[in-house]
C-alpha cells in the first residue's frame, strides 16, 4: 500500500500504446492502493481527462494519434490542468527524450524495464509534491479571497459620490497597483459650508500600507471636525495634521510608516483655499486665461516621520474658472516598457489641452493616456486623482 494512499485513493492515468506495458503497470499500481484508467494514446488521454480528474499521469512518448509530447505540450498549455504531475515512460538509456520531457514539464521519468521499487518512489514523490502545490493553491486562493475583503472594505474608506456644490465641480480618479493600497483621496462637508480635499499617499504598498491608509484617513475626517471649534480655516488644517503626525509618531513607531498629506479647506463662496502641503507632490492650479499653470509647494515634512513637526498653512484664491488638480506620484512615475515614466510633462500638456472640458472629462483623459503609455506592462503604484473646478 502507497504511503500516500491513506484516506481518498489517489486517481492515476496510464498511458501507453503497448498493451503489455500498461497491463504491468496498471497491476503494479493497483497493488499500490491506486486506482488506475488506461489510455493507449494521446487522444484517448485527453478524453479520460476531460471525463474526470486524475492526480498523476504517467505517459508513455512513442505512441500513435497523438505521441507523449503533444499531449505533454497540451497539458502544461492548459491553466486547468497544467498542475497535474506527469512521470515520463523513458528507455532506460534515452536521456535526450528525458531532458526534452523535463524542460517541457514533466516531473520525472520513469525507466523500462519497470522497476517495482522505483516505481513507487517516483510514483510518491510526484504525488507528494503535487499535495504541497495543492495546498498552496488552497491557501493562495483563501488569501485571494481575504484580499478582495480588504480592497471592498478599503474601497469603502473612499467618498462613494463627491460633494455636489453649486458653481463647482469635482471628480476623482483611484487605482490600486494591488488588490489594496496605500493611496487615498477624499472631499468631504465641514461646518460653515467648506470644503475638506485630500491627497495622500502612505509609504510603501500593500497590506500594510493599506492599513494605514484607513488609520490616516479616520483620524483626518475626525480631527478635522473637531479642530472647526477654531474659526479660521489656516489653524484647522495645521492643527489637523500636527495632531495625526504626533499620534502616528508616539503610538506607531516601530512601524516606520508615513503619509505625504494635501490636505486644504475650500471656501465655496469666495474660492479661498487654505492648505498644508507635508511632503507631497505639489497640486497644480491652472487660472483662467494664465498661460502656465502654477504649483502648490510642500509646507512642511511628511506626516508621522517623528512628534513635534512643524507644519505651516498656505491660501490661495481659485478664481471662476481656476482648475485644481491633486495627484500621487504613481501618475508621473507610471513607467513604459522601456521603463520611461509618463513624467508631469505630459500630465501637464493634458491639462493645458482641453480647458473647458469638464473635471470628469479631464481625468478620463489621463487615465487613458497613462493606460496607453504603460500598455500591458506591470503597473509599479497606485494612481489617485482628484480635480475642483469653480464654475
Amino acid at each position: 500500500m502507497s504511503v500516500l494512499s491513506d484516506g481518498p485513493q489517489h486517481r492515476l492515468l496510464v498511458v501507453d500504446d503497448n498493451e503489455m506495458n500498461r497491463d504491468l503497470l496498471s497491476r503494479r499500481l493497483q497493488r499500490q492502493g491506486f486506482l488506475v484508467e488506461l489510455a493507449q494514446d494521446g487522444q484517448q488521454a485527453l478524453e479520460a481527462i476531460a471525463a474526470q480528474a486524475f492526480d498523476l499521469i504517467l505517459l508513455d512518448i512513442m505512441m500513435p494519434v497523438m505521441n507523449g509530447y503533444d499531449l505533454l505540450e497540451r497539458l502544461k498549455a492548459d491553466p486547468a490542468l497544467r498542475h497535474i504531475p506527469v512521470i515520463m515512460i523513458t528507455a532506460i538509456d534515452d536521456a535526450e527524450s528525458i531532458a526534452r520531457c523535463i524542460d517541457m514539464g514533466a516531473e520525472d521519468h520513469l525507466p523500462k524495464p519497470f522497476n517495482p521499487a522505483i516505481l513507487r518512489a517516483r510514483v510518491d514523490s510526484a504525488l507528494a509534491k503535487k499535495r504541497l502545490r495543492d495546498r498552496e493553491q488552497v491557501y493562495a486562493k483563501s488569501l485571494e479571497r481575504e484580499l478582495a475583503i480588504g480592497r471592498d472594505i478599503q474601497r469603502s474608506f473612499l467618498p462613494d459620490t463627491l460633494p455636489s456644490v453649486d458653481g463647482w465641480d469635482l471628480s476623482a480618479r483611484f487605482q490600486p497597483a494591488r488588490q489594496v493600497a496605500g493611496d487615498f483621496y477624499d472631499a468631504f462637508a465641514l461646518p460653515d459650508g467648506r470644503l475638506g480635499l485630500v491627497m495622500a499617499d502612505v509609504c510603501d504598498k500593500g497590506v500594510g500600507a493599506a492599513l494605514f491608509m484607513a488609520l490616516f484617513r479616520s483620524l483626518l475626517r475626525v480631527l478635522a471636525r473637531q479642530e472647526f471649534s477654531d474659526p479660521d480655516p489656516r489653524t484647522v488644517v495645521v492643527h489637523t495634521l500636527a495632531s495625526i503626525n504626533d499620534y502616528i509618531a508616539q503610538t506607531h513607531s516601530k512601524a516606520n510608516m508615513f503619509a505625504t498629506v494635501f490636505f486644504a479647506v475650500l471656501s465655496p463662496a469666495t474660492g479661498e483655499l487654505q492648505y498644508v502641503n507635508a511632503g507631497h507632490d505639489p497640486p497644480v492650479v491652472l487660472d483662467p486665461g494664465s498661460p502656465a499653470p502654477r504649483r502648490l509647494a510642500p509646507t512642511g515634512p511628511a506626516v508621522g516621520l517623528q512628534a513635534g513637526l512643524l507644519f505651516r498653512a498656505e491660501s490661495t484664491v481659485l478664481a471662476p474658472g481656476a482648475l485644481l488638480l491633486a495627484f500621487t506620484d504613481g501618475v508621473t512615475d507610471a513607467r513604459d516598457q522601456d521603463a520611461q515614466m509618463f513624467g508631469e510633462d505630459r500630465l501637464l500638456a493634458l491639462l493645458g489641452a482641453e480647458p473647458d472640458a469638464s473635471v470628469g472629462a479631464l481625468l478620463d483623459s489621463i487615465e487613458a493616456a497613462l493606460a496607453s503609455h504603460v500598455g500591458d506592462g506591470p503597473r509599479f503604484d497606485d494612481i489617485s486623482l482628484l480635480a475642483v473646478r469653480h464654475g
